[in-house]
């Protein structure tokens, strides 16, 4: 099954954000996995972390132009 698009995401204490799909279903997703990982280090930072947004078309979230997760991602390794 393909990944439905991202309609929203609101980020959550423990560094999890809750992400609501264009199918209607709510999925809450870990990013703590992703503080392993150089790339993601900016997310220990509480007022970037909540600056998280739905990219354009709803493909995927972002903080910034170098950082993002895809639908895909989120669908598939969500909790």
């Amino acid at each position: 099954m393909d990944a439905p698009r991202i309609e929203s995401v609101k980020p959550l204490d423990g560094k999890r954000l809750l992400v609501g799909f264009a199918n209607g279903e709510v999925k809450v997703y870990d990013c703590t996995h992703l503080l392993e990982s150089e790339r993601f280090q900016l997310l220990n930072t509480e007022a970037f972390f909540r600056a998280v947004r739905v990219d354009a078309g709803g493909y995927g979230i972002s903080w910034n132009d170098e950082m993002d997760l895809s639908e895909c991602e989120l669908w598939e390794k969500r909790n």
